[in-house]
């Protein structure tokens, strides 16, 4: 199996480790504009080789593993280089603007659009790791679009990965994106400027802060490089569900002005029940 992996970060790097420790026979050839990034990516084994996107050629799967905004200039090249038995996947947290470039493509069944729900805050080929998608959920857009046979080859590799596999139409998932993962960053992003600027002494920050703080502002450490496009490409999602967050927060605020704890309390009693969501318990209708 020959794969050209383009983008060796987190998502791309933790891909290729996964893929090479269950396929031995694979050989990986990374694509990336930081020459340090692919340096780094031969020397922790996530690539074997470097390559450029005109030396493509023979490949069996080709990745793209970079900022949303990147993948829309790359894409039309890729796909040019295809032949009959490769598939192009991206990884990317936006899927409508993606899936339009390809629909303009004559290679369209080449294609398929995915987005593994899995990462960190850290970024770069050093952050990489193997297990990174065991047991995630990997979502695929109009999938009736890309040839049977490769699309069969793609969930054949997916499933080898320990990926769960779940369909949807790509507006939907950037609907759904914008409430479950772009709002919480914006929103980690924006507690970390509030205490910043209000929090002068770095010291103390980091001496009162619990471990509550600490995990609310996880994401704060993203990539913006990575984080600023994707809010670009779904700024109408991002937007909706900002307004309807801000709305929750000013009506908490005012619970709290108008000494109505009672309403506090239940507001987060309801909440609570999110951790039945989350562990996977139906709800129970009151």
């Amino acid at each position: 199996m020959k794969i050209y992996l383009i983008g060796t970060g987190l998502i791309g790097g933790s891909l290729a480790l996964a893929i090479k420790w269950l396929h031995k026979d694979c050989t990986i050839l990374g694509i990336d504009p930081n020459e340090n990034h692919l340096n780094e990516a031969i020397e922790l084994g996530i690539i074997d080789e470097k390559a450029n996107i005109t030396e493509i050629n023979g490949a069996d799967f080709i990745i793209l593993a970079v900022p949303v905004d990147i993948g829309l200039v790359i894409l039309p090249q890729v796909l040019d280089k295809a032949e009959a038995n490769t598939l192009v996947f991206d990884v990317g947290s936006t899927k409508l603007p993606i899936c339009e470039v390809a629909d303009k493509h004559a290679k369209r069944k080449h294609f398929m659009a995915t987005h593994p729900i899995a990462g960190t805050e850290f970024s770069g080929p050093s952050a990489a790791f193997r297990s990174l998608f065991e047991n995630k959920t990997n979502i695929i857009c109009e999938i009736e679009k890309t040839s049977v046979t490769l699309q069969e080859n793609a969930l054949q590799l997916f499933k080898s990965l320990g990926m769960n596999l779940r369909y949807m139409n790509p507006k939907s998932h950037d609907k759904h994106m914008a409430y479950v993962s772009h709002l919480s960053h914006i929103s980690s992003f924006m507690l970390g400027k509030t205490v910043i600027e209000k929090e002068r002494e770095e010291q103390d920050i980091f001496d009162l802060a619990g471990s509550g703080f600490e995990s609310t502002v996880r994401l704060a450490k993203s990539s913006p490089a990575m984080w600023t496009p994707i809010f670009k490409q779904n700024k109408k999602q991002v937007v909706r569900s900002l307004e309807e967050y801000i709305h929750n927060l000013t009506h908490f605020k005012e619970l709290l002005e108008t000494d109505n704890y009672e309403a506090v309390f239940t507001e987060m009693h309801n909440t609570n029940r999110i951790k039945e969501i989350l562990n996977g318990t139906p709800l129970k209708k009151e």
